[in-house]
């Protein structure tokens, strides 16, 4: 009978995560469908603006400074005095001037303006869905939320351009509002207790005892080694398919697109073997595999190997996402979580960042993102 109730317990809790899993999924995955979905629109809106291609692209550019500026930003200001539903309230308001801007703007300027807001409240209401499925210390609510953000990504593609089709150019720039669908429910998950304050009544924003933590050290450290890889390859392996294939930048751009979904979904028995494996085969699997993928797409002379080392690096960094977001808090006070988490998917953004730049200096070519 005690076995009975345990295993219904433990069924229970299972069920329980992964629907917070899902519901984090869909406050974070917007924000990845807003890195990648204007990237099939620019040519209309460079059209309808009067701008250059160069100038267009700006659109996409502002996003990822903004959302690089909104993960400390909302973690160090809207987190310490409301807690994360103070995260995910901030980041929506700021999600929806920056839609706002970005549909009424006459010119350019006004538009990225607005893709720069749009950008930080999405930047905010990511950290926050990993803020909360970091209290599961399992990794699995993470991943789930980790595997949707993912393919947020690779259907940011398609949906903007429909979008763009449909609504036009304008629409695909404004797909991080299907976040706000998410967030009453989400606000609720948070709960309402701010975090809890030192003896002068305030929490710290100086995130140095974060940093000198070397479970975060390593743990941030991993992740922006995996994210830089993997965001470097988005860049350069498709390039290397359609070099050896002959096909066109639309057939090439939709088989890599799957290969990094099926990378992401294929993470879930990664993260459910975590526990087993422990810690420290967890980060070797995760350095190990990462290298491997790099080391494949850039040597390997078949496509279809490019390709599978794309999806392993997918599913690596999805992996990672879901894995290490609660290892960057072990050894913290609780009061310091939540800034540790918003660090920790700094250093992610700084590998979405770093990864194309760095394959663009190493394949000699112009830098067009595809993600």
């Amino acid at each position: 009978m005690a076995t009975t109730r345990t295993d219904q317990e433990s069924r229970t809790r299972t069920r329980t995560r992964t629907r917070t899993g899902l519901l984090l999924a869909a406050l974070a995955a917007p924000a990845a469908m807003g890195v990648s979905g204007p990237s099939l629109a620019l040519p209309e809106a460079a059209r309808e603006l009067a701008v250059s291609p160069a100038s267009a692209a700006w659109l996409m550019t502002a996003f990822g400074l903004g959302m690089a500026a909104g993960t400390p930003l909302l973690s160090a200001v809207a987190g310490p005095r409301r807690g994360t539903a103070g995260v995910i309230g901030a980041g929506a308001a700021l999600v929806a001037l920056g839609a706002a801007l970005v549909l009424l703007a006459p010119g350019l300027p006004l538009a990225v303006a607005g893709r720069v807001i749009e950008a930080a409240g999405a930047a905010g209401l990511n950290v926050a869905a990993f803020q909360i499925a970091g209290r599961d210390r399992s990794g699995r609510t993470a991943g789930v939320v980790a595997i949707g953000s993912a393919a947020g990504g690779t259907v940011g593609l398609f949906a903007g351009a429909a979008l763009a089709g449909a609504v036009g150019w304008r629409g695909a720039l404004v797909l991080p509002l299907l976040s706000l669908l998410a967030v009453l429910p989400a606000r609720r998950a948070a709960g309402g207790t701010p975090p809890r304050t030192g003896a002068d009544g305030r929490l710290s924003a100086l995130p140095l005892d974060v940093l000198r933590a070397p479970a975060f050290r390593v743990a941030a450290g991993l992740m922006l080694a995996v994210a830089t890889v993997n965001f470097g390859l988005l860049y350069a392996a498709p390039r290397r398919v359609a070099a050896l294939t002959g096909w066109s930048s639309v057939e090439t751009g939709a088989v890599a697109s799957l290969a990094a979904l099926a990378g992401a979904l294929l993470s879930w028995p990664l993260v459910r073997a975590a526990p087993a494996l422990g810690a420290r085969r967890v980060r070797a699997a995760l350095a190990l595999g990462s290298l491997a993928a790099a080391v494949l797409a850039m040597a390997a002379p078949w496509p279809a190997v490019v390709l599978f080392a794309s999806g392993t690096s997918a599913l690596v960094t999805a992996g990672a996402q879901g894995l290490l977001t609660g290892a960057a808090t072990d050894g913290l006070p609780a009061a310091r979580h939540g800034l540790a988490i918003g660090l920790f998917n700094l250093a992610f953004l700084i590998g979405v960042a770093a990864g194309p730049a760095l394959a663009s200096r190493f394949t000699d070519q112009t830098v067009q993102f595809i993600y």
